[in-house]
């Protein structure tokens, strides 16, 4: 198994876990858009919440088929537009507008998107909603949190003044209580993602 990143530091991190749990895995830095393997090197490829954040959705997806053998699987979870996490994309979207031309990363958690990006590379394509929940001591809990670690989010943070940040998290926090099941001052969270496992095709 091989797992790839373009963040040393994250790298970093994986190996330290991967030690722990005693798993033969090689670590490499690389691009999801210019994979640094052979074509067909792999039986399968699977990101979870990771190639969705490729800027060139096409050039990612494009990798994606060429490292896997004819006949070998591609598997994907990505947010979905309307759920939790799509909307936070919205709400941060809206605040601080993404560069012309670049495409939201949730238009990965739609069938009809993913079936254009991969065009003639797939044989079938099998596609399931599901659900994460995310569990917080509370919607602050949450937002401090992915403040300070969740990439979209903090980047955001960075780039806004304090009138703005205050503004934007208690969209924020509306939006939390827009999906939140919890009654008890907790946080507990359903945000729809897509299950998408594509076969490639000969």
């Amino acid at each position: 198994m091989t797992g790839l990143d373009y963040v040393p530091s994250l790298l970093a991190r994986a190996e330290e876990r991967a030690r722990a749990e005693r798993l033969d895995i090689a670590l490499v830095e690389g691009d999801a858009e210019a994979l640094p393997f052979i074509d067909g090197q792999f039986d399968a490829a699977i990101s979870t919440f990771g190639v969705m954040f490729a800027p060139d959705h096409r050039k990612a997806a494009k990798e994606l088929a060429r490292v896997v053998r004819p006949g070998g699987k591609i598997g994907l979870a990505s947010w979905t537009p309307d759920g939790f996490i799509g909307q936070l994309f919205a709400l941060v979207g809206r605040t601080l507008p993404p560069p012309a031309g670049l495409k939201s990363p949730v238009f990965w958690g739609t069938v009809g998107h993913c079936t254009e990006l991969f065009g003639d590379s797939v044989f079938s394509m099998q596609a399931h909603e599901r659900e994460y929940t995310f569990r917080y001591l509370s919607a602050q809990h949450f937002i401090d949190v992915f403040r300070r670690y969740y990439g979209p989010t903090h980047k955001l943070y960075g780039a806004l003044s304090e009138d703005k940040a205050a503004t934007f998290t208690a969209e924020l926090t509306q939006l939390i209580q827009k999906f939140n099941r919890a009654e008890d001052g907790t946080m507990v969270v359903p945000s729809k993602y897509l299950e998408l496992v594509i076969t490639r095709a000969g």
